[in-house]
């Protein structure tokens, strides 16, 4: 008999585990509760049950490919290692000060986000090296040896590094790293000159204080988790899903973890790209909510955006800029704190707020029935008649009405003088027009208009909102793939191997030397490449170069994507063809008289993609009526409405289902509102159109 090709996917998100097993192309999925205790067990459980149901043991897998949101929830919580931050002498207070931006400017009472190290667990040493990467004071040794000393009394699990202009020449830190882990071969040592040579000292030291703080604790992780694998009795390969969107080793990612922070909703990008691909659609809005939060990103031309830094545990409403910068390659999308389990409550205003507090997994919402006593948006969609109590879940979780509507009736009802349908009702459009909300927000800083865009949902609760959300963003249709409530696990198995490295190194176009900037970009090109051929070492990987440029006397750079990877002198005037070119996109028009600069440099290796089949769109061929219905409130009418209730598995292509609707299958259901109507593709997508 054939051996059978067995890869999985793994996405450990706040509430739920979702696991995806492709075998020889098909696919079967399944969710089991986050266990926050040891999360490998979870992982354990919803592998063992789909290996079990298919009569294959873990010995059969070929390859386990994983995302989590450990790295994530270890910041936004300060349940990390203990950590000590060392830096150049006269800048120990970087972390403390900031930039000077303020994210809310008429907020007298500001409270800013305090450092993820403590000020007591700073050091400094005397060194400095400038701007171009000359060492203008080295490291004295009975000054490092002291110091040294210091941090081994202090009894640290990790140590971050980060010097000022190290991102040009890490010497000096490599010598602290080096002594360092001499005297304490026990202690993680991360410098910034590798986790992440770019300027601007408060992002950079930021970044490498975050590897460092959760790095004891996702080595020990992953550490556990292949331990628990073999003794299973798998023998594949494990790897990682990076935040910007490519397969990493698991050595790579224990070294790296801050490149884990947004390795789900990475893997949710990927997945929409894919749906993208298939059906050649130009403009996609990928929405993924989950249990915990909601997660909103672009993708032009079939391919997420992206970013070389971004924002992780903003802290004051969700604005930019009160949050915890971190400096590395991510999909850039906007993630609220708006998911299945997010806690409702009313504010002194009198008004309901949802988010971002989650009930998670433990207890979880009210309806549960696991101690949970907190309403919730799943309570709320419980009471509103889109969830059926029995079958939540595939029927592994039976849901109580009574619990929802007795915690939404004391939390909510009672203090706004509601009944509980209407609180959940409430509950419902506030988390809705948060969401829309940040999808119309972060449209329009990229300059787009979202009523042009396709909507691809996913995830456990996605599919249930999304017609709600394009009721108000203006969009016209939406897509549900098969398998949506797992979409980021099955995004995991259609990730390439990539690694994007990124540096800065300054040029001006006005004295360009060709041969510094060609040193610069072979070494980026040889990191890139080492990374991914460590995991895959049998394919050549595809190189992409982008430069981030900006006129001189500008503050922030925009991406340039370029054709080529050698430079000579005389290729000055297609550089400033092309960041015009650019800039025009971003800006209307180009600006005269100007020199430009090339601050930082980005080079992406990655394996190619598989060739994909391109899918035509099925029409309506046949209407389909439901063999049974319920109440269900539809928020367009303001008022229950009999909905037919449709199983998915039993739908083929060219069906179409009226609204309103609810199409339920295991791992998630699909709400089909009243001014929608659902068709069903050749491959099992659902489209879902503005009737």
């Amino acid at each position: 008999m054939a051996k059978k090709n067995c890869r999985v996917g793994v996405d450990i998100g706040g509430t739920f585990t979702d696991v995806a097993l492709e075998l020889d192309g098909e696919m079967h999925s399944t969710k089991v509760l986050t266990d926050y205790t040891a999360p490998e067990r979870a992982i354990i459980k919803g592998v063992s049950n789909i290996l079990e149901s298919l009569g294959l043991s873990f010995a059969d897998i070929d390859e386990l490919i994983h995302g989590t949101t450990l790295a994530t929830n270890a910041l936004i919580e300060r349940r990390g290692a203990k950590t000590a931050f060392v830096t150049t002498a006269g800048f120990r207070d970087v972390l403390e000060m900031r930039t000077e931006n303020r994210f809310e400017q008429y907020d007298l009472n500001i409270t800013l986000p305090s450092a993820l190290i403590d000020r007591a667990d700073r050091y400094v040493i005397k060194e400095r090296t400038d701007v171009h990467g000359d060492v203008l004071i080295n490291i004295d040794e009975a000054e490092l040896a002291k110091l040294v000393e210091t941090i081994a009394a202090g009894e640290y699990e990790s140590v971050a590094v980060g010097f000022l202009h190290s991102y040009v020449n890490g010497a000096n830190e490599r010598l602290v790293r080096d002594a360092l882990q001499k005297r304490l071969p026990a202690v993680s040592v991360s410098i910034s000159s590798e986790v992440s040579p770019q300027i601007r000292e408060f992002e950079r030291f930021n970044t490498v204080c975050a590897n460092a703080y959760v790095k004891p604790i996702i080595k020990s992780y992953l550490d556990r988790l292949v331990d628990t694998l073999r003794a299973q009795g798998a023998t594949c390969p494990v790897f990682m899903i990076h935040s910007g969107g490519g397969i990493i080793s698991v050595e790579t990612a224990a070294e790296f973890p801050v490149r884990l922070v947004e390795s789900g909703p990475a893997g949710g990008a990927i997945f929409a790209a894919d749906f993208a691909r298939k059906y050649d659609i130009e403009n996609v809005l990928s929405f993924d909510m989950g249990g915990t939060t909601a997660k909103i990103c672009l993708i032009e031309q079939q391919v997420p955006k992206t970013a070389k830094t971004f924002e992780v545990a903003r802290t004051y409403r969700f604005k930019k800029g009160s949050g915890m910068p971190i400096s590395i390659p991510v999909v850039e999308m906007v993630e609220i704190g708006a998911g299945g389990g997010s806690i409702a409550s009313v504010d002194v205003m009198k008004q309901i707020r949802v988010g971002p507090h989650s009930a998670a997994s433990e207890p979880g919402p009210a309806c549960y029935g696991r101690g949970g006593d907190q309403p919730t948006v799943t309570d709320a969609n419980l009471v509103l008649g889109k969830l059926d109590p029995a079958n939540f879940a595939g029927g592994s979780i039976l849901l109580s009405t009574d619990n929802a509507m007795t915690a939404i009736d004391r939390e909510i009802g009672s203090k706004l003088n509601l009944d509980a349908k209407a609180a959940a009702f409430g509950i419902c459009e506030m988390v809705d027009e948060n969401m829309s909300n940040a999808g119309r927000v972060h449209a329009v800083e990229s300059g787009k208009n979202i009523g042009d865009y396709t909507m691809i949902t996913f995830g456990g609760g996605g599919p249930l909102h999304a017609a709600r959300l394009c009721e108000k963003m203006g969009v016209t249709s939406f897509l549900v793939p098969p398998g949506a409530g797992v979409g980021s696990a099955i995004g995991f198995l259609r990730a390439p191997f990539g690694y994007e490295a990124v540096r800065s190194a300054f040029v001006r176009l006005s004295t360009f030397n060709a041969d510094a900037v060609n040193k610069v970009v072979r070494d980026m090109v040889s990191e890139a490449e080492g990374f991914v051929k460590t995991g895959m070492s049998d394919l050549t990987p595809e190189v992409e170069c982008t430069a981030y440029m900006r006129y001189s006397g500008q503050g922030w750079d925009i991406p340039v994507h370029l054709t080529q990877f050698e430079f000579s002198p005389s290729d000055v005037d297609s550089l400033k063809v092309q960041f015009e070119e650019a800039y025009t996109r971003f800006f209307g028009r180009p600006i005269d008289g100007l020199d430009i600069e090339i601050v930082s440099w980005s080079v992406k290796a990655s394996t190619p993609l598989p060739p994909i089949q391109k899918l035509a769109w099925t029409a309506e061929q046949r209407k389909v009526n439901a063999p049974v219905s319920r109440p269900v409130f539809d928020a367009s009418s303001s008022q229950f409405l009999e909905a037919g209730i449709f199983d998915r598995e039993t739908l083929k292509a060219g069906d179409c289902v009226y609204g309103p609707a609810v199409i339920a299958e295991r791992e998630t259901s699909t709400l089909v509102t009243k001014p929608f109507k659902a068709i069903v593709q050749v491959d099992g997508c659902l489209l879902i159109t503005r009737q």
